[in-house]
């Protein structure tokens, strides 16, 4: 069985969460993950309102810790901020920005702060305003990414700082979590492999999206406006990507993806919907159940570092 510190910190007996999908990542979704054993994370995107509904939800089916993303650049983030200290959430991940401002409030609810950065100087930052452990995520990921890859970007954050670090983008199976142990990690974060999951709410032609892809079928868009997103290469992100390179003027560039992440996890409409998802989707053949996922990545990566013997002399 794999154990490691990350284990011991959030109160989980699997090293694996499950990442914060905007309009994904549900109270459903994340007590299938958690009561498997793993950190299930519920997406703070959709409101208040809504993320406290949905802590309520994944608290009547689990007893197992929760954990809630936060985009930090929404709006709705002072009040989403507020819910979760309120509701004394076990885990907060935040993205897109700087959480020094609420770690005050969710430190004194006891909640435990793991902001995802794509840089050393960024989690050495938030481990000077109090968090926990850190999550390196690299561009390979789905959602906005930054310049640095998982295999670079892991081992310097590990580097880095003195808290525990967790591995993220481009890893779905055992042998990323057995790659991402080596590198210096002490678990890791999984979003697109859990769009494919019995209990994952998503439109199910994002499913079918995911479930058919290759490993050149995502994109890269929105690095002109400084925000870049990998998603999956549809009508709509093919679209995108061709008037990056048009005169065409920034705000109205920008709003040409408003809305879309809901159109697509939502409506599944592939004309007008951003399918965001990582370069490991053509990876993901068959829909499991939560647990059986958790479960297959963890004795895969047991048996290949068992394994891994074979080749020291």
């Amino acid at each position: 069985m794999i154990r490691t510190p990350l284990c011991d910190l959030v109160g989980i007996e699997y090293p694996v969460f499950q990442g914060g999908m905007a309009h994904i990542s549900d109270g459903t979704l994340a007590a299938a993950v958690s009561e498997a054993g793993g950190l299930g994370i519920i997406s703070a995107n959709s409101g208040a309102d809504w993320l406290r509904g949905q802590i309520h939800i994944a608290r009547a089916k689990t007893s197992g810790p929760i954990g809630v993303n936060v985009m930090l650049m929404s709006p709705a983030a002072p009040d989403v901020a507020r819910v979760i200290a309120e509701e004394k959430v076990e885990v907060v991940t935040t993205g897109a920005g700087n959480p020094a401002e609420y770690m005050p409030l969710w430190l004194e609810a006891g909640c435990r702060v793991i902001p995802v950065v794509a840089s050393a100087a960024l989690a050495k930052m938030m481990e000077r305003c109090g968090a926990c452990a850190v999550i390196a995520e690299g561009g390979e990921s789905g959602g906005h990414i930054g310049e640095a890859a998982t295999m670079p970007l892991v081992p310097q954050v590990a580097d880095a700082v003195s808290i525990p670090v967790i591995a993220a983008g481009g890893i779905a199976d055992g042998r990323g979590l057995a790659a991402s142990l080596m590198l210096g990690a002490v678990g890791v974060q999984i979003g697109t492999r859990f769009i494919a999951a019995n209990e994952c709410s998503v439109h199910p032609h994002y499913k079918a999206l995911v479930l058919k892809a290759t490993d050149t079928s995502t994109i890269v868009t929105g690095r002109r406006l400084g925000h870049a997103v990998r998603s999956l290469k549809t009508p709509y992100s093919r679209r995108y990507a061709k008037a990056e390179y048009t005169d065409i003027s920034d705000s109205d560039l920008e709003a040409l993806g408003v809305g879309s992440l809901r159109k697509a996890a939502v409506d599944g409409n592939e004309s007008e919907g951003c399918y965001l998802a990582g370069q490991i989707s053509g990876m993901i053949k068959k829909e499991q159940s939560a647990a059986e996922i958790i479960h297959e990545i963890c004795t895969e990566a047991e048996q290949i570092l068992k394994n891994a013997s074979v080749y020291v002399k």
